[in-house]
């Protein structure tokens, strides 16, 4: 089966969690089609037969070409298996109001371009200080306080948890089994 697994990344974790996910999706034994959505010209979802989504929020949205890529692929993206994942440094945090509000932002997303998808999972993303000009480092050293998070001066983190995107997709392509089987 193949599967499209597209992202849309600022800062470059999307880009690794959506790799991650192709690599998950090759060994299940179906063909992933790994696309950045600033990257892609002429692609048809449509010659996939389900897809998994992953774009990162930044100040409360995603960014403008993962929400037109989705807006121009919703009837197809609609009509198959689909799932998302929704890369945050919020879902790190342990706090109820970060995780609702970061979920509130993926229903917002959702609502806005029409799109269902079968499954949605928040992921943490990663704080990369080698890349950042002074605010952006201070404004992330103020998010990792927020989230009760230690991020040490100046070295880069990854808050990914890899176990749990691994259960995710699995359990995504699991149900993709079924539904050929049945």
């Amino acid at each position: 089966m193949r599967i499209l697994v597209c992202y849309g990344t600022t800062e470059g974790q999307t880009r690794k969690i959506a790799e991650f996910v192709a690599e998950i999706v090759r060994k299940a034994g179906h063909e992933p089609a790994l696309y950045d959505v600033t990257a892609i010209n002429a692609l048809e979802p449509s010659r996939c037969q389900a897809a998994i989504l992953a774009g990162s929020v930044h100040m409360g949205r995603y960014q403008h070409a993962f929400v037109q890529r989705i807006e121009g692929w919703q009837a197809i993206l609609n009509a198959m298996p689909s799932a998302f994942i929704s890369v945050s440094l919020s879902a790190a945090s342990t706090d109820s109001h970060d995780r609702a509000e970061i979920d509130e932002c993926a229903q917002k997303m959702l609502r806005e371009t029409g799109w269902h998808p079968k499954a949605t999972l928040h992921a943490a993303g990663a704080i990369r200080f080698s890349e950042y000009d002074f605010f952006k480092r201070w404004l992330a050293r103020l998010i990792a306080a927020q989230m009760r998070r230690d991020v040490g001066i100046g070295g880069d983190q990854e808050f990914t948890d890899w176990a749990a995107v691994t259960a995710f997709v699995e359990k995504f392509l699991s149900g993709l089994s079924v539904a050929v089987k049945a």
